[in-house]
């Protein structure tokens, strides 16, 4: 082992990787403080908030997964000889919406969509009873409204399923009535803008004076389209990565930097 005398004018490898790692640290440091920076300044900006649901606000199938909704719903439509009429990328993908579009996209209008969204509302509606509240995003709602901030829930899934969650959270109150959710028009789910015009015109609010909050491409191809500011939550890194592909510059893993933000407003 070699010794070095103690005191500090050593200059060697060490002094550098000393150095090296506090340069790191001062530029994760300034990285952080223009996130935060950015996160403040959509925040200050937004008169009225539109949340999607399943997300943001809960994670609608925790204790019933949609995984096997959509795989049930397929088994539906094979039971029926329809086995044909999905693709079969558009069985594999397991999502409900996605059989739900794909089946309305070959027959819109149709007595078997009209049955098949039913049976995927049912489902939705059973999932609220197991579904789990997003960390912080109760109180963070509670606070957002009791600032005199309007919000509007702006999701594709079933507006019943929303109002039934939101009143087991006893949330309602700060939402009413601005609910926009899944209609007989099933090409305007998202990534459509529909939902978000319907609840920017009911409120009143040009979309430069609002913000989306989302956790899906979708999400944010929607705000686009619909001229609002974006703010995406991703609970993992899968999550992430595809809201940063399609796009979206300012995302968080938590709600708890919104919500102390928020209260900082207070």
């Amino acid at each position: 082992m070699v010794r070095r005398p103690l005191g500090n004018d050593h200059h060697g490898d060490d002094t550098l990787l000393v150095t090296s790692d506090r340069t790191r640290t001062e530029a994760v440091a300034a990285q952080t403080a223009t996130e935060t920076g950015k996160l403040r300044n959509l925040i200050k900006g937004a008169h009225v908030v539109l949340w999607d649901f399943d997300g943001p606000i809960c994670r609608l199938f925790a204790g019933h997964s949609a995984e096997r909704v959509a795989t049930e719903l397929v088994g539906w439509l094979e039971g029926r000889g329809l086995h044909g009429l999905l693709s079969e990328d558009e069985r594999e993908l397991l999502d409900p919406h996605a059989v739900l579009r794909a089946v309305d996209h070959r027959h819109p209008g149709s007595d078997l969509v009209t049955e098949l969204e039913a049976r995927l509302t049912e489902e939705e509606l059973r999932a609220t009873a197991s579904a789990w509240p997003t960390p912080y995003a109760d109180p963070l709602i509670r606070t957002w409204s009791a600032l005199g901030r309007r919000l509007a829930v702006a999701t594709n899934n079933s507006p019943l399923v929303v109002r039934a969650y939101l009143d087991s959270r006893g949330l309602s109150a700060c939402f009413a009535p601005h609910v926009y959710g899944r209609t007989r028009e099933l090409r305007r789910l998202k990534p459509d803008p529909h939902c978000l015009n319907r609840a920017l015109r009911a409120t009143g609010v040009a979309p430069a004076k609002a913000l989306m909050i989302g956790d899906t491409p979708a999400d944010h191809e929607a705000a686009l389209r619909a001229g609002v500011p974006f703010l995406g939550y991703a609970h993992n890194a899968r999550k992430e990565k595809l809201l940063r592909e399609s796009g979206a510059t300012t995302v968080v893993d938590s709600l708890e930097p919104v919500l102390r933000i928020v209260r900082g407003q207070a």
